[in-house]
């Protein structure tokens, strides 16, 4: 099969790879689409540790069932699916609690990180467990189904936060987590989410997903426009979506006391923290890791329209062009966003 292979850092190469060997318990998937996840442009120069060459990228994906295996029950050659970017194990204490983000066999496709080396679906075919597989609702293509990754981890941050109808709430960063959030808040109840973001165009964005205000770090004193915005007190919650000192401290600068704050944002390994500030105003803080259990109701609401990724998609790309654009997005080209390679 075609494959694009991580051969060195920030040398990607189109090669014949291996067609998967699949077991009893798996399905081999004809890939349709994959997302270029931050997490692989992030990985591309080995700066996180988890993309180590050799490697397939790749973890955001859709495709269409191809064979299966001899214990497969619930899917067939021909059937339409997605599939979680997680291969857990099912069995361990976490798994059978239903905490299968946590669980202790955890691997990642698209992942090499010194523990495991899974190969992802930057590729014509994956293998998958049939246990992480989901089929995809008639109305959801495979592009939006290629986003549902990233849906999903919007709203377990969002499951993940103890928020109340009418809720005030503050995404910091509009990225593409930090856009999905927002959606997310706004159908979990809250009145008025505030984005804050660095790039004017990503929070034109933000409104345009439901963000009531936005602002623009640059050019504000995010916390003091907060309270403003909220009578003085702050926001009830906040979701931080970039991962580094800064935008973490504005987010607790910016909360009631009392109020609540999760992390999903995941850049810097170790930050400064306001730990006075967190105990004396006795804040919530919560960490959310990927999913657990949330693709069921977001393919549902892909399908219903109730959530737009629509927006959020800055280009396609064969596995021929695909190294093109992981420059481009490594250098952070302005205004791009999700890039969906289509094998």
């Amino acid at each position: 099969m075609k494959a694009l292979l991580l051969k060195e850092y920030r040398r990607l190469e189109l090669v014949e790879f291996p067609e998967p060997v699949i077991g009893p318990e798996d399905l081999l998937v004809r890939v349709r689409a994959c997302g270029i996840c931050g997490s692989d442009v992030h990985g591309y120069d080995g700066s996180t540790g988890r993309r180590i060459p050799p490697l397939i990228m790749g973890h955001e994906a859709a495709g269409e069932v191809v064979q299966t295996g001899s214990a497969v029950t619930r899917f067939k050659a021909g059937d339409r699916i997605t599939f979680d970017s997680t291969i857990y194990c099912g069995r361990c204490i976490y798994c059978t609690r239903g905490q299968v983000n946590l669980c202790e066999q955890r691997r990642v496709l698209g992942v090499s990180c010194g523990d495991y080396r899974q190969h992802g679906a930057f590729a014509e075919y994956v293998a998958v467990p049939e246990r992480i597989a989901y089929r995809l609702p008639e109305a959801v293509g495979y592009e939006q189904a290629a986003m549902i990754e990233p849906v999903s981890i919007a709203f377990h941050a969002v499951h993940r936060t103890p928020i109340r109808l009418g809720d005030t709430a503050v995404v910091i960063g509009s990225g593409m987590i930090g856009l999905l959030v927002i959606q997310a808040l706004r159908l979990a109840g809250c009145g008025s989410v505030i984005a804050v973001d660095l790039d004017e165009k990503k929070l034109a964005l933000a409104r345009q997903l439901g963000a009531a205000v936005t602002l623009n770090a640059k050019a504000c004193e995010v916390a003091k426009d907060v309270q403003r915005l909220t009578g003085g007190l702050g926001a009830d919650v906040a979701v931080e979506a970039v991962g580094a000192t800064a935008p973490i401290q504005t987010a607790i600068a910016s909360l009631r006391k009392g109020g609540a704050l999760t992390l999903v944002g995941n850049l810097s390994p170790k930050i400064e923290f306001p730990l006075q500030a967190v105990v004396t105003r006795e804040l919530t803080l919560n960490g959310s890791c990927a999913s657990c259990g949330e693709y069921p109701a977001c393919l549902d609401m892909l399908a219903q329209n109730r959530v737009k990724v629509e927006p959020l998609i800055s280009g396609r790309a064969t596995l021929e062009e695909t190294p093109a654009w992981f420059e481009r997005l490594y250098a952070q080209e302005p205004g791009l966003m999700k890039v969906i390679v289509k094998p």
